[in-house]
């Protein structure tokens, strides 16, 4: 589904990536952990390719296809979709009407037509009745006065109608109670499959009590220094980070 070979990334001139190789199939869930500063979210935002980042040396593909040139919108149409650690608010735009433009542009690049109303307003009502989501919830407009828990579930019900192929959930945790984490690590699960993949970035281990991973992958200075099973991520909270650090540097 997606490999990264001996990836070098840049912001305003500062090295962040300092050689990343990581391979993800598709019905994996593959969790990045790491301390501040190691490099997490700029991978994330290099694989999902937002400009202020430059690759200065090697591939990123998906699916066999060298992506590395693509803008983001062309990245998000071939199937990437992120899940922001500070979603946008779009004040008069509503989470319908925001959902459906981007199903039908993805779907325009695609050479397709618009979706169908009848058949648009029948995949809305299945995923928010998946995820839970009250209808009311759906007119408001997008992020506008919403809770951190309220950003979150609407990522997730963005991913849940938008059917990547790679989903990035990029510190999705951030900021939310036990029970936002809860409702958003349901919608996770309920969404992976065999041919989809989920790559989930954090900096704790409580989330991935929910989203179980297939591997850890640890980062440091722009590296991954270590991976491993799930078990890798409680050692990780038992120990800290300093753990690597030191045995790394041995």
């Amino acid at each position: 589904m997606l490999t990264i070979k001996n990836l070098h990334a840049s912001v305003e001139d500062k090295g962040i990536l300092k050689g990343i190789d990581l391979e993800v199939k598709a019905g994996e869930v593959h969790a990045i952990m790491g301390p501040n500063g190691s490099g997490k979210s700029t991978l994330s935002a290099v694989i999902a390719g937002k400009e202020e980042y430059e690759v200065t040396e090697g591939e990123i593909y998906l699916e066999g296809e060298d992506i590395s040139e693509l803008e983001a919108d062309e990245r998000a149409h071939k199937g990437i979709f992120m899940s922001f650690q500070y979603p946008v608010e779009i004040p008069g735009v509503s989470v319908t009407n925001f959902i459906k433009t981007a199903i039908n542009e993805t779907r325009k690049a695609q050479g397709l037509e618009d979706m169908p109303a009848n058949e648009m307003l029948k995949k809305i009502r299945e995923k928010s009745e998946l995820l839970e989501i009250d209808r009311k919830f759906l007119s408001r407009s997008l992020n506008e006065g919403f809770s951190g828990g309220e950003k979150k579930r609407n990522e997730i019900f963005q991913m849940a109608m938008l059917e990547p192929k790679l989903a990035i959930l990029d510190e999705t945790d951030s900021g939310l109670d036990i029970d936002a984490l809860r409702i958003v690590a349901n919608g996770v699960n309920k969404l992976k499959g065999e041919d989809n993949a989920v790559v989930v970035i954090t900096h704790y281990q409580r989330l991935l009590d929910h989203i179980v991973p297939d591997y850890v992958h640890v980062l440091h200075d722009g590296k991954i220094v270590k991976s491993g099973s799930k078990e890798l991520a409680h050692e990780l909270e038992e120990k800290g980070y300093d753990w690597i650090k030191q045995e790394t540097s041995a």
